[in-house]
Order: structure tokens, then sequence, then C-alpha cells
């Protein structure tokens, strides 16, 4: 099937809102139109909607607009023959052939695919690993978390062997060094020319130095992903331990070699499931261990701070349940989701972020924080509340007893003691109110002033003055402090808060009659499953004739003949729509301008009533009155500013205007004298 047909078999088939839908929450907003907060832009207030019948978007705060493809192209930050793609995944029809508009994408998205293929394959390997005898350290260690085979399986947790090695062998004749290099799965030392390739695999005599092991200096492994080299990593490992020859005619690489070594594995997947990235918690207990915790590199299709750990297996209950359970560590997001609250998430290598908290927003906005209750744990919840309060979240916060995560309240309490905690969560303001006062308990002025100062940063990011307003009250309250006092010195920090919400410039002032004439004019490419589209045909229908009303062609030919958009300020979209070319099915392709998108996204988003003969035939006469106006306040502008004409020609003029007065008294004679245009 051509690449065109099978584009438009997808679009077809594909319901933009539920597509869209998948990504944010978007709400019931009229007839046809759905509305919700925009995903490209941040903002407070819903300027985003999608049309259900004609299956577009389009954002009034910061004017992106589109079709179900350029929306999954456009989040998803992928090519378009890539979005099609993956649309039609969701819809589960079959894929022909990948075409690209250039080398260059293809080379790309070749790349994206292969990467994803990688970490597949590593992932497989890790799973592999984990039930040889070699991965018995490891088992054990996922044992005494308390996780059994089936959560092991469904996380699919492995284990990285004690070699630099194994893990390229294994990869090395599927994918290119460039690959395997881009992957984040793999160190490199900075190659010498002088010295022989890494990879010839034959033992190097020793120097003196460190330089003794396949040309990998344990100095520079250890700068690059602080493990210990390839050797160190190998001693007393069962797994690669001595050279092997170079297979036969294999080119010989560089010096790359394995950055997860003797660690468990933990795939990060994106929300659709495909595994992007790996965190690896070490084993070992010496001073060349490494960091307790070691997580991929940002790669070409990883970026931490754009991912939440177990979305893909959350997302179903977090939108089933309204609601989201937000952890630190991915052991305690897994401990949790295999207690059985499925609706558990963690942030994943990085403190939470502004992007993470616009991806949960998609499925929710009620958010319940769990993070570990010691220091660093209560400033990174404080953090994270800061973020989800600018997105205006629902906030509750769980705090468990010190000296337990997630993870070993349940071990040690059962799932019912977390559901019973979980259940007695403090809305986020009383969280941050007992924090101030455990932090400032004197009951005198500097201790209050000190309670105030810590939580008006916080009252400050909450968007509505409504909710801040009341927040002083309670805070007042319960911090025994004048409420006047704290509102006033609220008011003051209100006063200078900021915000990132897009301002959309006032739309163009449109009559009725011209929206109603320009969404005719649309409705000769609105896409509809088997519709055939509706050629430009000059001509008024025959009322006479038994055929379909076409309200395209009634308002092409009350343009074209009448020209009655000529100086309205809808006069270059009504003209970009009359000369658009018929193979254009996507209406808004059409305008040039981006005023002129902008202006037909509101006016599509806006349709109430059916398109009938008669609301067409109200709209023309309702333009032709205006047409006359503006004609009768130009012939009086010229009898005014030129007294001394020629009386034959200022005759002329005023029978002109009389003409125009008495049309205006039946605009239908216009129709017939064929003189207003």
């Amino acid at each position: 099937m051509p690449a065109d047909d099978f584009k438009e078999t997808v679009k077809q088939q594909a319901d933009i809102v539920r597509i869209i839908g998948d990504y944010i929450k978007l709400k019931k907003a009229g007839a046809q139109n759905y509305s919700g907060l925009c995903p490209f832009h941040g903002e407070k207030t819903a300027s985003f909607s999608v049309h259900a019948t004609r299956q577009f978007y389009h954002c009034f705060g910061c004017g992106v607009s589109g079709d179900v493809f350029s929306f999954v192209q456009k989040i998803e930050n992928i090519t378009f023959p890539e979005s099609v793609r993956l649309v039609a995944q969701k819809l589960g029809i079959p894929l022909p052939k990948a075409a690209y508009s250039s080398p260059t994408e293809a080379k790309e998205a070749k790349l994206r695919a292969q990467l994803l293929d990688v970490q597949a394959r590593a992932a497989a390997f890790f799973q592999e690993c984990l039930q040889r005898p070699e991965g018995a350290r490891a088992r054990e260690y996922l044992t005494g978390r308390g996780l059994n085979a089936e959560t092991i399986a469904l996380f699919q947790i492995g284990y990285a062997p004690d070699s630099g090695f194994l893990l390229r062998d294994r990869l090395q004749g599927e994918f290119s060094e460039e690959v395997l290099r881009e992957s984040g799965l793999f160190s490199w030392k900075q190659e010498d020319s002088r010295q022989p390739s890494a990879l010839s695999r034959q033992p190097t005599q020793s120097t003196g130095n460190s330089d003794n092991v396949e040309g990998a200096p344990s100095s520079s492994v250890r700068s690059l992903d602080g493990q210990a080299s390839p050797e160190q990593s190998r001693r007393g490992g069962d797994f690669d331990s001595t050279p092997e020859p170079e297979a036969a005619g294999r080119k010989p690489s560089s010096a790359i070699y394995s950055k997860f070594r003797n660690r468990v594995m933990f795939p990060i997947a994106n929300d659709a499931g495909k595994i992007i990235a790996f965190t690896g918690r070490t084993l070992a207990t010496d001073d060349k261990a490494g960091p307790k915790y070691l997580n991929s590199p940002e790669t070409g299709i990883y970026s931490k701070g754009r991912v939440l750990f177990n979305l893909d297996h959350a997302k179903e209950a977090i939108r089933k349940l309204d609601y989201a359970i937000l952890v630190e560590g991915q052991m305690d997001c897994i401990s949790v989701y295999a207690a059985g609250f499925h609706n558990v998430i963690a942030s994943s290598g990085t403190a939470f972020t502004e992007m993470q908290a616009k991806l949960l927003a998609r499925f929710s906005k009620n958010a319940v924080v769990n993070f570990d209750p010691d220091t660093a744990g209560a400033k990174a919840t404080e953090r994270t509340l800061g973020l989800l309060v600018e997105e205006e979240f629902k906030i509750q916060v769980l705090t468990l007893e010190p000296g337990f995560d997630p993870d070993l309240y349940i071990r040690r309490k059962g799932k019912d003691a977390y559901a019973a905690a979980l259940k007695n969560s403090q809305k986020y303001f009383d969280y941050l109110i007992e924090r101030a006062r455990v932090q400032f308990p004197a009951r005198n002025a500097d201790a209050k002033v000190k309670a105030v100062n810590y939580l008006l940063p916080h009252i400050q990011r909450v968007p509505s003055r409504i909710v801040r307003d009341s927040l002083a009250g309670e805070i007042a309250q319960k911090l025994g402090i004048d409420s006047a006092v704290l509102r006033q010195e609220l008011r003051h920090v209100a006063g200078s808060r900021s915000t990132s919400a897009l301002r959309a410039p006032a739309e163009a002032q449109v009559t009725d009659a011209e929206q109603i004439l320009i969404r005719a004019l649309a409705s000769a490419r609105q896409m509809r499953p088997g519709a055939e589209r509706v050629s430009a045909r000059d001509g008024a229908r025959d009322f006479t004739k038994e055929e379909e009303f076409d309200p395209a062609r009634q308002a092409q030919f009350a343009f074209q003949s009448e020209g009655l958009h000529r100086g309205l300020a809808t006069e270059s979209l009504v003209e970009a729509l009359l000369n658009a070319e018929p193979e254009v099915a996507d209406v808004m392709e059409v305008p040039q301008l981006e005023s002129d998108r902008r202006l037909l996204a509101s006016i599509l988003l806006k349709e109430e009533e059916d398109l009938t003969p008669e609301l067409l035939e109200r709209a023309v006469r309702a333009l032709r009155k205006i047409h006359l106006k503006r004609e009768m306040a130009r012939l009086l502008r010229e009898l005014q500013s030129d007294q001394g004409r020629d009386p034959i020609q200022r005759n002329q003029l005023l029978r002109e205007l009389e003409r125009i007065k008495r049309a205006l008294m039946d605009p239908g004679l216009v129709a017939e004298s064929g003189d207003a245009a």
C-alpha cells in the first residue's frame, strides 16, 4: 500500500480524542469538543481543544494545531512516518514498510529503533544471567527483598555479570559499534593509535602501569563510570576469566566494555512499555564497587527527567482510581506494586521534575506522595510538592514511621498496614504546616516569622487566589497568627508571583455569518470515514433537483460570485479555503498564515448548529447587509469629501446610495441585481 494511502487509512480509523486522551486528560466541552491542559506549554487554565468530528486539535495558548499524527509526532518527539506507524500500532493496523522523507530522517528513525532493540536484547541477556549459577547472589538479594519469581518476571529484573565483555560479545554481531556506544550500556577508553585494537583479544604484556587489560586502564575506567576496571571486575568471576581469541573474520573494534557489572538490573520502560534504560544495584561490598545505584546515561531514547518508572504498568490503574502513589526508589515502587497497589510510580534516576509532573497529569491530577521520612526525603517531598502544586494537583502526603521506607514498611508490617497508612495520608499543606511547627517549635514572634517565611514560597506556587486566601486563614489559625497580617503578607508575595501561562492574543472579531460560511467552506475537507471529498464547484444549489445539500458548494458560490468576504477580517482565510487544492484532506493544513490557522480553529471548535440550507441563506443575507453598509459608508464619504463634484457624477452617487438604502430593506434584492460585488 502506498504511504499516502496507508496514512489516510490510519487517519480515518483513528479517534483523535482517544489517542490524545492517552496523553492528557480531556473533558467534554461541547457537542463535539473536548478540552484539557496543553502538553506543549505550561498553563494553569485549559486552552487546548480537540474536535471529535473534524479530528484536529488546537491550543489557544501557544497556537499549536494539527491532526492526530502531528500531535503524536510532537509529544513523542519522533518523525512524521514514525507517528503514523505508532498510531497504526495503537489501532492494531498492520504496518507497511516504512518510508521517510529524507536520508537523515531515515537514519535517525533507524538509530532509535536499534537503540530500543539493543535495550530489549540487553534485558533478555540480564534475565538469562540471573538464572545462571553466576546469578545466585543476585537471586538471594531479590528474595531477601521479598520479590517472588512472578514479580521478577513482570519487571524483567536481571543480573549483569562480573565481566566487561560478555554483553558486548553478545551484541556486537548484531549491532554496529556506533549503536553500542549510543546505547548507554558501555564505557570505553580513548584509543591510542599506537596501540593495537583492544578487541584483538590478544593478551598484552604488563608495562608496569595499569594498561595491562585489553588496553583499558583502570584509572580511565573509574573516571568514566565509577566502577572497577574490566580486569578488576573479573577477579573471582566465573565469566570470561581468560582472554578469548578474536572470532575468525570479525573486524576488530575499539575498547568498549560493559558499564554495568556485578549488578542487579532494573529495566526502565517508557509509558508504552518499551525498555529505554537501566538502573543497576551493585552487589559488591568492597571499596571498588562504585556507586550503589548506577543509572544509564541519557541517550537518543532516554531522558531521565521525562520518564516515570512503572508508568507503563500503572497508568490504567491511575486512570481507574484517579490518583497515583509517588515513591522515590525503584525497589519501593516494585514492592508497593507487588503488594497490590498498582497505581504506584517513581521518579527515575533524578529528582522529580516539571516534565514528570506534566507526564503524570495526563493520567490523573491527584497524587499521594510517599517519600522517605528522613531529612533528605522530606526535602525531596517539598520540592516535589512544589512542582505538583504548580500543575494544580490535589496532593496528599503519606509519612511513614521513622526508619521505614515503603519497601521495608510493607515487608515488616504488611500490605494492610500500608493501606491504612495510605488512607490516613495528610493534605499537603497540613503536612507543610506540621513541618514548620517541628522546625520552629517556639511560640514566640521570631519562630512564627520563620515558620511563615518557610510556608510562603509554597503558598506562592498555588495558582488559585481563592485557594491561597483560604490557606492563609488556615495557617494563621494553626500558627496563632493574626489572619489579617498574614493575608497582607501573602498579598505582597502573591503580587510578585510569576506565571508561565501563555496568553493567546485576541482573536479577530468575526461575525456569526462569517463563522457559519467558513464552517461550510471547511466542510469540503471534513474527515469522515468512507466519505468522498467534496470538490469545489461554482453555481448555486438548484432546489428544484433532488440532490444532497452541499454546504461547501453553496458557500463557495456566495463568496466567489458576490465577493462578500472582500474587506473583512476573514478575507485571507476565505481566499485560502476557496483556492485550496482538492487533494488537501486536512482543513487545518489549508491556511498559510498562523493567524488564519488560529482563527479557523477558533471557528471550528465553537460550532454548535448543524449546517442547513436555511442557516446558510441567513448567513449570506447577513453578509450582504454588511457589504451594503460598507458600500453606503464609502458613498457618503465621497459625497461629503467633494462638494464641487460634477453634478452628473454626484447624481450617480446619489442614485447608487438610494439603491443601497432600498436593498437594505430587503437584502434578497442584491442577489437579483448582482451589483453588490
